[in-house]
């Protein structure tokens, strides 16, 4: 057993049996590897990632890999999910090297930490091969090595250094990116790109925000025709809930079965704004059976959220099959259901061989759109799930992590407001609640990672990603409740986060603290990626705290982060949708709402429409100038702290808000 076992991220733990003698980060592994003047090898990998598995049971599990790995050099394995800043500066190492990255991800670099030479995944064989020749180079051609640090350096340092733009960025910025959207979009199967497909969330939640000014057809069919799609497809769980994290396919038939807390999160708000949009009641019906399963499976009991569960499944024998738990035979359905399977095998599209691997994922694609069932189906379903429920399950990683959290309690925030689901108000307090008992130290400041077995369990210092977040997740924790302790909360994270994150030069914020870990590069994270860029969240969090406290110096940020931004929009304008809907915002300007007194009528009102440009204050009052001088029982409408008439009744505050 290494040194993983005193770990408490699952990742780590799951390596701590391997003959390979693991370091985690920090100052431990830089120290032995200085001492013994031996390059570093950084292993970046997550608990649900396949190819980590399978690389593992070839290469790390393997006594000869093993041996040559502790001969030749001091040996790093990082979970990239505690540590994306760490992930992030060799990700973009491994990209300049070979134009691709991925994971698993092993790099590597000098006992200093400098990246030399890097990649994805490496079969046994091309694996030894390549220590070889990399334990040669270090040896005798070190000037090699430094040549290449030399030429990465930069590659490491160009977020850090890009300049900000005099204004904001445009509305025209807004329009670009979703022209370039259509130009994009697969007019059969939806989304964008071909394969591998993944679910552009934050793309097609600012196509249905451009539905709310401009009823666009054209938008329109590309938002339902990419949700109908990827709802009726295999990457949709039919039986339990949730989505998969991509699909390997342009058709959303087979995924890539891992199941992420952040892209359930990310699921349930466009689902949640479609049904808004739209009306459409199976985009409530995908949002219900997605919050259940998070509630459900990815819960911790006190609060908390998990991260993820794996894409592997064990067999019998214990050996892991991509898919297997999702997965059924003809045999199996009948077996489960007796005389009432042939209806399941038709809704479910079963056919001779399956369609995975001689199995198959229950889907609806034939019948997109269709996805409300029958009562017969409806029982069917939960005997399915009943027998799937005795299998044994995917990993799950049962660490809670504060950004995903952030991103789920703010997306449960507002599916439970606009579906009026007091459970799911419940269930987002005691997250909020939870959030602050354990990430948030004594000192005021957060962690990033929390794990029940861990000694101490919070661990990590948090990074720019968490902190915006949970500002944008504590807002609406406040809209939802009508608690003012929530406003406060999300100030106080707000404050942590700008006296800490800033550049006072170019603006925007850095990854890192500026009291944290140094490492080669201090970065910024400004493209969307699989998560909303700590950059564009704080910005849009930042302009939503601004409306409802009043205090100007969060819009000033704001700019100067889309200021920021604006640089590398036109390169790559869907590359940054959730920066996009904060530049929509910002032009658009804010409307306060504020309610007061006992009427709950009113924030009903309020709360059966999806407005994006609106904030809600209503409940306890707090230090705001929205509530100054306000009577009780009246609504009142207001766009930057310029307010109509205040009224008190439904039918005058709805036209208002029309």
């Amino acid at each position: 057993m290494n040194r993983l076992a005193r770990e408490t991220s699952p990742y780590l733990r799951q390596h701590r049996d391997n003959p390979v003698d693991w370091y985690a980060w920090g100052t431990d592994a830089f120290a032995a590897a200085a001492e013994r003047n031996v390059p570093m090898l950084l292993s970046v990998g997550y608990s649900a990632c396949h190819w980590c598995h399978v690389m593992a049971h070839e290469c790390f599990e393997d006594a000869d890999v093993a041996r040559r790995m502790n001969e030749l050099f001091i040996n790093v394995k990082v979970d990239r999910e505690e540590r994306p800043d760490v992930d992030s500066i060799y990700m973009d190492a491994v990209q300049a090297m070979t134009g691709r990255g991925g994971w698993p991800m092993n790099v590597f670099m000098t006992p200093t930490g400098d990246p030399f030479y890097g990649g994805t995944y490496f079969p046994k064989a091309q694996f030894l091969q390549l220590m070889t020749a990399i334990d040669d180079v270090w040896r005798t051609r070190p000037d090699d090595i430094k040549n290449n640090i030399a030429a990465l350096r930069e590659s490491l340092r160009r977020t850090s250094v890009v300049t900000p733009l005099a204004d904001v960025p445009s509305i025209e910025q807004v329009e670009l990116a979703l022209a370039q959207l259509a130009a994009n979009f697969d007019d059969r199967w939806g989304g964008f790109g071909g394969a591998p497909k993944f679910p552009s969330t934050m793309s097609l939640d600012l196509i249905a925000q451009s539905l709310l000014a401009d009823k666009d057809d054209r938008r329109l069919e590309i938002l339902t025709t990419s949700l109908d799609a990827m709802a009726c497809g295999g990457i949709y769980d039919h039986i339990g809930g949730g989505f998969s994290r991509y699909s390997v396919d342009t058709q959303w038939l087979v995924p890539h079965f891992e199941k992420m807390l952040y892209d359930q999160a990310l699921f349930v708000r466009v689902y949640t704004h479609a049904a808004a949009v739209t009306g459409l009641p199976r985009y409530r019906q995908v949002v219900e059976e997605t919050v259940d399963y998070v509630l459900r499976d990815l819960r911790n009991p006190d609060g908390g959220f998990y991260s993820a569960e794996d894409a592997d499944s064990p067999d019998e024998h214990g050996h892991g099959h991509e898919g297997l738990f999702y997965t059924w035979t003809v045999a199996e359905v009948r077996e489960a259901l007796g005389s009432a399977a042939d209806a399941v095998l038709e809704w479910y599209e079963f056919a001779d061989g399956g369609n995975f691997e001689g199995r198959t994922i229950p889907t609806r694609m034939k019948h997109r759109g269709l996805l409300a069932r029958p009562a017969e189906i409806a029982a069917a379903r939960q005997a399915l799930f009943e027998v799937r429920s005795l299998r044994r399950r995917p990993g799950l990683d049962d660490k809670v992590l504060a950004e995903w959290n952030g991103l789920m309690l703010a997306s449960l925030c507002e599916a439970a407001a606009l579906f009026d689901r007091t459970d799911w108000t419940a269930a987002a307090v005691a997250n909020g609640e939870f959030l602050l008992r354990c990430l948030r130290g004594s000192d005021g400041r957060w962690h990033r990672s929390w794990h029940a077995q861990g000694d101490p369990p919070a661990r990590h210092q948090a990074l720019a990603g968490d902190h915006a977040t949970i500002v944008d997740a504590f807002t609406r924790l406040a809209e939802l409740t009508g608690e003012a302790r929530w406003i406060e909360e999300a100030q106080a994270v707000a404050e942590v986060l700008l006296d800490h994150f800033w550049d006072v030069d170019r603006g925007g914020l850095y990854t890192t603290p500026d009291d944290g870990e140094q490492l080669v590069a201090r970065q910024k994270e400004l493209f969307d990626n699989a998560t909303p860029s700590a950059n564009s969240t704080a910005a849009l969090a930042l302009y939503r705290l601004a409306a409802l406290t009043g205090e100007a110096r969060y819009t000033q940020h704001g700019d100067r982060i889309l200021r920021l931004l604006g640089r590398a929009i036109p390169q790559a304008p869907s590359a940054f949708s959730q920066a996009l809907t904060a530049v929509w915002l910002r032009h658009a300007g804010t409307t306060e709402i504020v309610i007061t007194g006992d009427r709950p009528d009113l924030v009903a009102a309020v709360r059966q429409r999806w407005l994006p440009a609106a904030v809600l204050a209503w409940g306890e009052r707090y230090d705001s100038p929205l509530w100054a001088h306000r009577a009780d029982g009246l609504a009142y409408v207001c766009r930057d702290h310029v307010c109509q008439l205040p009224v008190d009744s439904v039918a005058t505050l709805a036209r208002q808000l029309d």
